[in-house]
């Protein structure tokens, strides 16, 4: 068994939709990004590879690449499941904290934890989600942004 970290933030910025754990959450701002911006997935997506000695996300995925502009950062994850899937390992758990001083993130939660656990090939009960404030202080306290750490347990065949 190995465990991968995986940390991703983003600027909230007006005029884009907010996608948090691959789940639209009405806001007035969303996440500034080349694909659309979801942070957990992204951090999740770092975790899983990190755990697997696959690299990170901008390996796979880079930011500057046409094709991934706007994409959908479940399929991104799905994507880096597959990889690992290919190496004869499989995703064991995911945990996850979104640091945010808004919205309230507790009545998403259950369907990210649906949509993530689907991405990961894992059921929902694997799959831990918790959205913590940064209590006022920095650029997040400030609402500038949104950060997020994640946990991937990765198990080999």
């Amino acid at each position: 068994m190995r465990v991968g970290i995986g940390y991703d933030s983003h600027r909230l910025v007006p005029g884009r939709k907010l996608v948090l754990g691959g789940v639209e959450i009405p806001f007035e701002k969303g996440l500034e990004g080349h694909s659309d911006g979801d942070a957990v997935a992204h951090a999740i997506t770092d975790a899983v590879l990190g755990a697997a000695g696959l690299g990170d996300i901008g390996t796979y995925f880079p930011a500057d690449a046409p094709e991934w502009q706007g994409a959908d950062s479940l399929e991104l994850l799905a994507r880096a499941v597959k990889l690992v899937h290919d190496r004869k390992e499989r995703v064991v758990n995911v945990d996850v904290s979104v640091v945010c001083e808004a919205p309230r993130l507790a009545p998403y939660v259950p369907r990210m934890r649906e949509r993530l656990a689907r991405a990961l090939g894992i059921g929902p009960a694997a799959v831990s989600v918790k959205g913590k404030s940064n209590e006022g202080m920095g650029w997040i306290g400030r609402g500038e942004g949104i950060a997020v750490v994640a946990v991937a347990l990765v198990e080999g065949a």
